[in-house]
């Protein structure tokens, strides 16, 4: 038998290829959604999680300001603000150390009197001196305040067996032991249970350019002795591929027994460029649709990477977690490292990608945006005691509601957005029912000219009300200040019909839209 989305997804993209051959956009002036019956498919709160890294102001003056701040409201160095706005947000997980940071990171330097850690160089990110002084304590503690899973990437580049599996019995034992001794020496007497582990990160590149075979073998090595006696079974996750590397996973899914693999990492970046990446809020017309058509590559090389699982896991026991993923461009002028604005560009980015991983969740079950404060596609930007949210915070907070509701089928049949002699579809979308049996519908415009009618067909029926939000702006690099803070912000959405099972609404150019259905 077919699994249940196999159908709509064909659906989705016959359609979407009619939707971009030349001259179809003079076919198409309404895009179609048809939504599905719930599958037994759970859309895992997972998928909504964030990456912190050491890089720039990500962690420190970002998350961290220091426990003997006055200036700054903390508890013990964690930014109150941002650890309200992000559980508003209900973050899920949060990964760190890294990134590129991981492979040289060493956990033992991180713990104990801060006045007596050694200090390191950053090789990294700009060179910059880190002095230690936020660890494996500070993070879990910050994990803990945002009522979020920690999710760690353990030294596989330059680090030893032996100093990954003393790290998960310090974070987890709870019996007798010279690491369980240490962690009660600093400070913290109960383990945390740390379930989910990076094995290593990006080895094909700065975590040690290897080769993948080679990388299996070290990989079987690590986890081999991550064995104990742990209350909370651990979710092992090996260092995937990037974006299109389809022999990475092919190596890994075949010579990777089972049951030692939880979890198989993917990154993908939607940039324009490498050596040329554009200004993050001065973009042209050409460089957002060239922007768009990177984002929108997520959905086939998630398919492509799932069908590889596939044939080695089929009954699918072995997550896809895209722990890396979002926009990525110029650091702003003056700005530390990877420091970017955040425009309406980047929640098109958030929405289509969120659509996707929420299509494929029997395959996705985790993910993580980069990175959560002031780096790349931030959800928050901070200036000494200011905070901002961004147009990406809009689109995780109102895309929340599908965190563990079940996943309704959608099939798109979309109306192109044109750019030149080029198209892409104009309409993403992506749904689900909550316990309490609430439909909830996300809908994407990227098209950056054209309101979009959208006609929604519900294969069930027997609704009452529909209400809504949506996040727009009258241009696409529309983006809050420090000076207009709420100048893009979600707003009750108006001009929705309900009409048996039929659903109508128009889509303004480079909006967000989440629909609620009773």
């Amino acid at each position: 038998m077919k699994h249940p989305y196999a159908v709509f997804a064909a659906i989705i993209i016959i359609t979407a290829l009619v939707a971009a051959a030349p001259g179809a956009h003079a076919q198409i002036s309404t895009s179609y959604v048809t939504v599905g019956a719930a599958d037994s498919t759970v859309i895992d709160r997972q998928i909504y999680g964030h990456f912190s890294e050491h890089l720039g102001r990500c962690i420190y003056d970002g998350f961290y300001v220091g426990d003997t701040s006055t200036r700054i409201r903390n508890t013990r160095g964690m930014r109150i603000d941002i650890v309200e706005a992000l559980r508003k947000m209900k973050i899920p997980n949060l990964r760190w150390p890294g990134g590129c940071f991981a492979d040289t990171y060493h956990w033992k330097d991180g713990i104990g009197p801060k006045e007596k850690r050694p200090s390191m160089v950053n090789t990294w990110w700009g060179g910059v001196t880190e002095n230690n002084s936020f660890g494996t304590h500070e993070f879990l503690d910050l994990c803990e305040q945002l009522g979020a899973e920690p999710f760690i990437s353990a030294n596989v580049g330059s680090g030893t067996v032996q100093e990954f599996s003393e790290w998960v019995q310090y974070t987890n034992f709870e019996g007798k032991s010279p690491m369980s001794g240490l962690r009660a020496a600093n400070g913290r007497e109960k383990p945390w249970n740390v379930r989910y582990w990076g094995i290593g990160n990006e080895p094909w590149g700065c975590g040690g350019n290897m080769r993948a075979d080679y990388y299996v073998d070290l990989y079987r090595k690590f986890v081999t002795f991550m064995t104990g006696t742990w209350r909370t079974p651990l979710y092992r996750i090996a260092a995937g591929s990037s974006s299109s590397d389809y022999s990475w996973t092919e190596t890994l899914m075949k010579n990777i027994p089972p049951g030692m693999m939880e979890g198989l990492g993917l990154h993908h970046y939607s940039v324009i460029d490498w050596d040329k990446k554009g200004s993050a809020a001065n973009f042209s017309h050409d460089e957002y649709y060239k922007t768009m058509k990177q984002a929108y590559r997520i959905e086939e090389i998630v398919a492509k990477h799932s069908a590889i699982m596939d044939a080695y896991d089929p009954k699918r026991k072995v997550a896809l977690i895209v722990d890396e993923w979002g926009g990525w461009y110029d650091t702003e002028p003056g700005g530390t490292a990877l420091y970017q604005q955040n425009t309406m560009r980047d929640a098109m980015i958030a929405g289509l990608t969120l659509n996707v991983f929420n299509n494929h969740a029997d395959r996705v079950r985790m993910a993580n945006l980069a990175q959560t404060v002031n780096v790349l596609q931030a959800v928050i930007l901070t200036e000494g005691e200011k905070m901002i949210l961004t147009p990406t915070y809009h689109v995780m907070e109102m895309y929340s509601v599908h965190q563990d509701a079940k996943r309704l089928p959608v099939a798109v049949r979309s109306a192109p957005y044109v750019e030149g002699r080029d198209t892409l579809p104009a309409v993403s979308a992506s749904a689900s029912k909550d316990k309490n049996g609430v439909i909830h519908v996300s809908l994407v415009n990227i098209d950056v000219r054209h309101t979009q009618p959208v006609s929604l067909l519900f294969k069930e029926d027997g609704f009452s009300s529909v209400s809504g939000r949506i996040l727009s702006s009258d241009a696409v690099q529309d983006h809050n200040t420090f000076k207009e803070p709420m100048k893009v912000r979600p707003a009750e959405i108006t001009g929705v019909t309900l009409k048996g099972g039929t659903l109508t609404a128009s889509l303004p150019p480079c909006s967000v839209v989440v629909l609620e259905i009773k």
